[in-house]
């Protein structure tokens, strides 16, 4: 494999959003080990397993938008590397099997050696939501559903599974304290949107966004992140999350200058160049987080 090759997969894989797989998957591991031990082999493999399914699920939206056209024209969606020659569908397309297959061995792997075949259910979940995110017939992120079946996943979904395995055993605790993390999950998904408001209107491709409208779509931001403030101090309240973790609120005026930016931005395609704050956010929220539950 040539440099460019490499480079090519590397953009396809998108490395700025594995953050979004890393925090919940960590957090879930120190939960678990709280209540029982630290495992580190079991993390190392929740972790490969869970990148091998964010990785394979990026190439599965770059793939079916193409196909469905939704990543045509002037769209600025996905990693643009069919469009600009560099990966062929064909490619993509032999990559998700390797990748789905991988994954799945890891998963059936853990479950037969930890008996642990009640999280069948969980894992079921994460599967179909990766395949069907883009691809038909369900296609559910052209429905709307993007932003909710993505901030379970990568919420409850991952934290929950990761305390499983390590713990042993699932736990209410690990449930709530991933709805803050499958919120800011989400914030990161419905951001992403915004740029593409307008073709994904024209594709057909009707996300959150595109239902609710411009006006409408920059209130639910609002909401959004308000939900995520409110979730982080019940946890504090409830002490399911310790008192330090309160240095989220810190992140506060970042929300504000985000605000301000899609406030003031008349054409939302320029968008696009700010959402490394969304990023920047859940990165910063996700490490007080961590960091707090270690104190």
């Amino acid at each position: 494999m040539n440099t460019d090759t490499l480079k090519a997969w590397v953009q396809a894989s998108r490395p700025p959003f594995f953050i979004a797989t890393l925090v919940p998957v960590t957090i879930g591991w120190i939960l678990g080990a709280k209540d029982s031990a630290w495992r580190p082999g079991r993390f190392f493999l929740v972790v490969f397993g869970s990148f091998l399914v964010h990785l394979a699920t990026n190439l599965a939206n770059d793939y079916f938008d193409h196909i469905l056209g939704a990543d045509a024209g002037e769209s600025i969606g996905g990693s643009r590397v069919i469009q600009e020659g560099k990966i062929t569908p064909a490619s993509l397309r032999g990559a998700l099997f390797i990748l789905y297959g991988l994954a799945s061995m890891v998963a059936v792997y853990l479950m037969s050696t930890l008996h642990l075949w009640a999280m069948l259910p969980l894992i079921l979940l994460a599967l179909f939501s990766s395949i069907f995110y883009v691809a038909p017939p369900i296609r559910y992120g052209y429905h709307g559903l993007g932003e909710v079946f993505v901030g379970v996943n990568m919420g409850p979904v991952m934290m929950l599974g990761t305390y499983w395995v390590i713990a042993g055993r699932p736990d209410w605790k690990a449930l709530y304290v991933s709805l803050p993390v499958g919120l800011m999950v989400a914030a990161i998904l419905y951001y992403q949107n915004l740029p593409d408001l307008k073709t994904d209107q024209a594709s057909g491709k009707r996300t959150l966004a595109v239902r609710l409208g411009k006006k409408n779509a920059f209130v639910g931001f609002i909401v959004l992140w308000g939900l995520i403030y409110l979730s982080i101090l019940a946890l504090i309240l409830s002490r399911h999350l310790p008192w330090p973790a309160i240095a989220s609120l810190l992140s506060i005026p970042i929300v504000v200058k985000v605000l301000k930016l899609v406030n003031g931005t008349r054409n939302w395609v320029e968008l696009d160049q700010y959402g490394k704050y969304v990023r920047m956010l859940y990165f910063f929220i996700g490490s007080v987080m961590i960091v707090s539950l270690l104190l």
